[in-house]
């Protein structure tokens, strides 16, 4: 008996990390290895292992994405460090004027590289890992005090419950946007009428309403995706000495980010 027991558990550690891989390939890699029947296999087969055993489920475990009970309301959150906006250069005289910022604040004469990003049209959160795993999950709010979505951030495939790679910060705040791409947007739309729903304005209303749902199987029944772009606590211990480097490492902790490529 002890012995099958202890085959069961070895099991379940085997499906969630080829799950996890095999997650991550299809939703942030856009390279699948296996089939989408072979993935519900393996993800059924998960299930029904931690429906036997349910002291063995952990908040990391793949099966948890698909959400669970309503959350009762939002928690206030308050940002270790605060979520800064972003300020806008319209014209080259604003930009240059930014770099003279930049190199009179580093003491530097030289010119100074820069990295370039799409600025994502999306809902910023907060991504709180502890010893590698996804603990919380806040909105923006006021740059000070946000809202604790963490139910809803489970569901969104793109973010990895827990971190690949080596040796992550024992605790890492990453900084990200949550959106719904346009293609998605419109398909999601053209579901509501046909069920005579009303219809969303526009894809980040539809994301962040999605964000702030009670039940997370609306969330995890809509096409969210998340693109990660900074850190807010942890980037010493990463080792990075640019903002493309930091984008690299985060990439190798299993998160999407826009590497120009």
């Amino acid at each position: 008996m002890a012995s099958r027991v202890e085959d069961e558990r070895k099991r379940l550690v085997t499906l969630r990390r080829e799950l996890a891989l095999h997650g991550q390939r299809y939703h942030v890699l856009d390279s699948p290895l296996i089939s989408d029947a072979e993935y519900d296999r393996l993800f059924r087969e998960a299930q029904a292992l931690e429906a036997a055993h349910p002291e063995w489920i952990t908040p990391d475990s793949p099966t948890q994405r698909v959400g669970g009970a309503p959350a009762e309301g939002f928690r206030a959150v308050e940002h270790a460090v605060p979520m800064l906006s972003l300020d806008n250069a319209l014209s080259a005289e604003e930009l240059a004027a930014f770099d003279a910022r930049v190199r009179k604040y580093l003491g530097r004469a030289e010119p100074m590289a820069y990295s370039g990003e799409p600025k994502y049209d999306g809902v910023a959160v907060t991504l709180r890992y502890e010893r590698g795993v996804f603990a919380l999950g806040a909105t923006r709010g006021d740059g000070r005090r946000g809202e604790d979505v963490t139910h809803n951030l489970r569901t969104v495939r793109t973010l990895p419950l827990k971190l690949t790679g080596t040796s992550p910060p024992k605790v890492l705040e990453v900084r990200g946007e949550v959106l719904m791409r346009r293609a998605a947007f419109a398909k999601l739309n053209q579901e509501r009428a046909a069920e005579g729903l009303e219809l969303f304005a526009n894809p980040r209303n539809s994301t962040a309403g999605t964000l702030r749902q009670l039940d997370p199987k609306v969330a995890a029944a809509r096409p969210l995706e998340l693109f990660v772009y900074g850190v807010g606590l942890g980037e010493a211990e990463l080792g990075v000495r640019s903002h493309f480097e930091l984008l690299s490492r985060l990439s190798e902790l299993g998160f999407r980010v826009d590497l120009g490529t």
